[in-house]
């Protein structure tokens, strides 16, 4: 049984949402088990026990938010030194708000996760174009949800519940396929 862990931040909740319908599509995939965690709960334990992780972050300034940032200092750090996360699978995704297409600076956030993800020794899954709903807010890094606009938040719309559902499935069998495995030594 692969076991996936969702370890998000949130602001307004829609981080949540997101993370919610994630785990919904993990959970999906047959011999797969799925959960999230705010970062402010998640633990070490959690980590080294899940076969994949899937970060998720609202953007604030074009960077991931305080506590998945400290999250990561803090929690992921110790398991870096420690190589307990390699070989193990990794993904994010993020929500933002303000101007562009996903609300400016979801790329710049993903790629900060992902160079936390890549430096654990993860494998990385992306989010394929091909992927259901990848036009309504998909990069390849991973779906981006738009959240709010110039005048606040919206919360998280509805056409973004099949992406989501989507990556988490997308990340859940690679996990199935992976887990057990001594990929790196």
């Amino acid at each position: 049984m692969a076991k996936i862990l969702v370890v998000y931040a949130t602001d307004y909740g829609s981080t949540k949402k997101m993370a919610d319908e994630i785990v919904s599509g993990a959970g999906s995939v047959d011999g797969c088990t799925a959960e999230s965690k705010a970062a402010e709960d998640a633990t070490s334990d959690d980590m080294e026990s899940a076969d994949a992780v899937i970060f998720g972050t609202p953007v604030h300034m074009g960077s991931p938010a305080w506590k998945i940032k400290k999250f990561i200092d803090t929690v992921c750090g110790g398991l870096w030194m420690e190589n307990k996360m390699n070989g193990k699978v990794g993904a994010v995704f993020a929500t933002g708000g303000g101007l562009g297409g996903t609300g400016g600076g979801g790329e710049l956030a993903m790629l900060a996760m992902i160079s936390n993800v890549t430096e654990l020794g993860m494998i990385f899954v992306p989010f394929p174009k091909s992927s259901p709903g990848y036009a309504n807010g998909g990069l390849q890094w991973g779906p981006c949800a738009r959240t709010a606009d110039d005048k606040g938040p919206i919360g998280f719309p509805d056409n973004m519940a099949e992406p989501a559902r989507c990556h988490g499935a997308n990340v859940a069998r690679a996990a199935k396929l992976l887990a057990g495995q001594k990929i790196f030594d």
